[in-house]
């Protein structure tokens, strides 16, 4: 797929995606999000979960592939809610207790948390939905530790976010590309795949991660593409778009945090100096290498899940306002 490439028919992927039907237990906790939380809508945890086989190793055994599927779309909305709280809410008490529930839960103490009782009590049944839903995993010891590695870069992301978002005099290209990308979860998603993988080879593991770089700066210039707008009117301005604005003096830290008139122009300015072809090109250049790349794996079939981001691009710019 070339930065030129035929726009996806969106009305399709709009309405696939809508009628997506979601594991009871998701759409019980999706029930309470609503309730509780309220600051997405439905489609996003669709969105996922119709997503989800598009970008799984192939080495899952058959058997689990539902399961693992659901699993992953609940990380998906523990990962979404914090990073709501911290970028969007700049509610660094809750943020920092609900991370201790990956790294230290020993140590959480709701009563430091700054939102209620009953949405802290919801992010820990989140995260403790997930966690036990691991139990049955036939590889969980092997791959537990690098999952809570990984878990912790991403939540080094969102930490990350929420220091620019405060100091965005510090924002700059480099920074978003390598602390950002991982907040797309993608080596905490493939590490769950793994622990489901009966076959999977230690020997491809180093492979495996090194593609998972490439792949996530994918991921993550599809979600910046289409969710920058939005950002910007919420005072997040971490994606790489709006970074790149601002390392080139296009606009300045109080642009952004002017008035929803003053946001809604500096939008406008952004869109005009075509920042978002550059990152249209800098996926395709990706996509490229990677495809060509030969890959010796022999447990599972990495073309595939290059393949599979292509879909992931499509339903990013599919979903642009929605999400």
């Amino acid at each position: 797929m070339s930065a030129d490439a035929a726009a996806p028919d969106t009305g399709e992927f709009l309405e696939e995606i809508r009628t997506t039907s979601l594991p009871d237990q998701v759409e019980e906790l999706a029930d309470e999000y609503e309730r509780v939380c309220g600051e997405r809508d439905r489609f996003l945890w669709q969105w996922i979960y119709s997503l989800f086989p598009e970008f799984t190793l192939s080495s899952v055994d058959a058997k689990h592939a539902d399961h693992v599927r659901t699993q992953k779309t609940i990380l998906t909305m523990y990962v979404t809610i914090l990073d709501d709280v911290v970028e969007n809410d700049g509610d660094r008490a809750t943020f920092e207790e609900a991370r201790r529930l990956v790294h230290n839960p020993s140590a959480v103490d709701p009563r430091r948390a700054a939102v209620s009782d009953e949405y802290f009590a919801f992010i820990e049944r989140v995260w403790r939905e997930f966690e036990s839903g691991l139990a049955d995993a036939p590889r969980v010891d092997e791959f537990a530790d690098i999952f809570q590695y990984d878990m912790r870069q991403t939540l080094n992301a969102m930490d990350y976010s929420a220091v620019v978002n405060e100091n965005p005099r510090i924002a700059n290209l480099s920074g978003a590309e390598r602390y950002g990308a991982h907040n797309m979860v993608m080596f905490p998603y493939a590490d769950v795949d793994l622990m489901y993988s009966s076959d999977f080879v230690h020997s491809d593991f180093g492979t495996v991660r090194d593609l998972l770089w490439d792949l996530q700066e994918m991921a993550r210039i599809g979600n910046w593409l289409t969710t920058w707008e939005r950002e910007v009117k919420e005072g997040d301005y971490t994606a790489g778009i709006v970074v790149l604005a601002l390392q080139e003096g296009l606009v300045s830290p109080s642009d952004l945090s002017g008035s929803d008139d003053r946001k809604t122009d500096i939008i406008e300015k952004i869109k005009s100096e075509q920042f978002e072809r550059r990152f249209r090109d800098r996926w395709a250049d990706r996509y490229r290498a990677v495809r060509d790349r030969e890959f010796d794996t022999e447990s599972v079939d990495l073309d595939a899940l290059v393949r599979g981001m292509e879909t992931v691009f499509q339903y990013h710019e599919a979903s642009r306002g929605h999400k």
